[in-house]
């Protein structure tokens, strides 16, 4: 196996070319586990690198767009072959993800695999894309074709850098855009060596990587004379500034955006080993740093004692600790600005008399006490209004709640400046459908819930204050593109 060295350095890619950051400016990265281990540096871009950046993408724009969609399909299929073709490659960008960002080894390995998945995904949509719509007149034929839109900036979070990339970047290109990627800051080095990867497989300048801080080249690249797109994923409020700097130049945005789940647990749903395992999974995936996570837990009245009995010991059941371990199931929350946002939602709790519930087994409390380390904790029957319920957690903490009938579990479900995602668990497909479209929510899940209960092929994105736009699916791909109309006197065209 290539083992990562200890002073790993990644840089930014642009044009086709590996590169410095203009000064050769770097961050570190350290390990959330081992908040004092550096993991490695990244390239700290400027304003200037981003400009090289578009410029690049800008000049390869023309080539690219002009290619069929079979052919970048076959581009893409390429792409997918490249990401697993080294084993031992796969192996130790997996083990240097989970160090950076401290997820499990586990999933980090289902992120890696899941990038290629959706590039083959999208690259099946080729024929879909190349079939324009034909509409006759009394007086003219229309034919309603799309076109890409130019560059797109993607602009990639830290807690599912891989998946979400997954989401933007096969899209963009497919659609026939070139792009430039922005990785986070807190998951910059396993991203960038994989956006190595793609970048080299491609014609120079479709795909170009540059990483630093936000603060510094985030307004520079959304707001970019040449940037024709910008995809973010990340908080409300630095969505609403990107879609506030893509305004001075009309750029159109999809936001994806957070999200504050809910799932119905009716009367009649089936409660098992096996479902308690997919509400964890649910629920606390990532250390629950996950946009469509379940974040609120709502019971019908007489079911709630046997789901909070049953959800509590699959919880009981987790193990903390160094997310390289095979023995354990939940790694560190990413960063410590985040893990004083939970530790803080569970101390309101317990001072507000809700009873509140740290379960699961840490094996090295050293470990422990030193990382951003939180046990799964479940809060139950709070105040609906609570902090724990009306806010958004995005981590290892979950209200659980009862209903007494379905006009309230709807209610109290769409009570929320959020509408991203949300669950229904019964036995019954009508109603589970009924209830579904009753929810202010992008995508439903019906006995199940987060990232393992959709296989990418249905649009994904929310309402309300979780975003705009969709990414994921068909419609995933024509947002990068613009509509193009071209009309002719009827019975001309065709």
């Amino acid at each position: 196996m290539n083992a990562i060295p200890q002073d790993l350095e990644t840089q930014l890619f642009i044009d086709g070319d590996i590169r410095k950051a203009i000064g050769g400016r770097t961050y570190d990265l350290f390990n959330p586990a081992r908040p004092d281990e550096k993991v490695g540096q990244a390239a700290k871009a400027t304003a200037e690198d981003v400009d090289a950046a578009v410029n690049a993408a800008h000049r390869a724009f023309p080539a690219w767009a002009a290619l069929s969609y079979e052919e970048r399909a076959a581009h893409l299929r390429k792409v997918a072959e490249v990401l697993v073709a080294d084993a031992d490659d796969v192996t130790t960008r997996a083990r240097l993800f989970c160090r950076e960002h401290g997820k499990i080894l586990r999933e980090t390995e289902l992120e890696l695999s899941r990038l290629g998945e959706r590039f083959l995904l999208c690259a099946g949509y080729a024929d879909r894309l190349a079939a324009d719509e034909r509409v006759s007149g009394d007086r003219f034929d229309t034919i309603i074709t799309r076109q890409p839109r130019g560059v797109a900036a993607l602009i990639v979070p830290w807690n599912w850098p891989l998946a979400i990339l997954g989401s933007k970047l096969p899209q963009a290109l497919m659609a026939g855009n070139t792009v430039v990627v922005k990785p986070s800051n807190s998951a910059s080095l396993a991203p960038s060596l994989t956006l190595k990867l793609i970048a080299e497989t491609l014609p120079p300048g479709v795909v170009n990587v540059v990483t630093g801080s936000a603060g510094e080249i985030g307004d520079a690249l959304v707001g970019h004379r040449h940037v024709r797109f910008v995809n973010f994923t990340g908080s409300v409020g630095i969505g609403q500034h990107v879609m506030r700097v893509a305004a001075g130049n009309t750029t159109p945005v999809t936001l994806e955006l957070g999200g504050n789940d809910a799932a119905l647990i009716m009367q009649d749903a089936k409660l098992d080993e096996e479902a308690f395992r997919r509400m964890y999974l649910g629920a606390f995936m990532s250390s629950g740093q996950v946009c469509m996570a379940l974040k609120r837990m709502y019971v019908h009245r007489s079911r709630y004692d046997e789901v909070v009995e049953g959800f509590t010991a699959e919880c009981q059941k987790q193990v903390i600790g160094d997310g390289l371990l095979p023995e354990t199931t939940m790694g560190p929350v990413n960063n410590k600005k985040q893990l004083k946002v939970v530790t803080d939602l569970i101390a309101q709790s317990r001072e507000a008399g809700f009873e509140t519930v740290e379960c699961g087994h840490v094996p090295d409390q050293d470990l422990y006490d030193q990382g951003y380390f939180q046990r799964p904790t479940l809060v139950y029957n709070p105040d609906p209004h609570a902090p724990i319920v009306s806010e958004e957690q995005f981590g290892p903490v979950l209200p659980i709640m009862p209903f007494d009938d379905d006009e309230t579990a709807i209610e109290m479900a769409n009570d929320s400046q959020f509408g991203l995602c949300s669950s229904v668990w019964t036995e019954d497909p009508e109603r589970a459908v009924a209830l579904s479209r009753r929810l202010e929510a992008g995508y439903t899940y019906l006995n199940a819930h987060g990232p393992m209960a959709q296989d990418g092929k249905g649009p994904f994105g929310g309402f309300k204050d979780s975003g705009i736009g969709r990414n994921l699916g068909y419609e995933g791909i024509i947002q990068f593109q613009g509509y193009h109309a071209i009309s002719g006197p009827a019975g001309w065209l065709f």
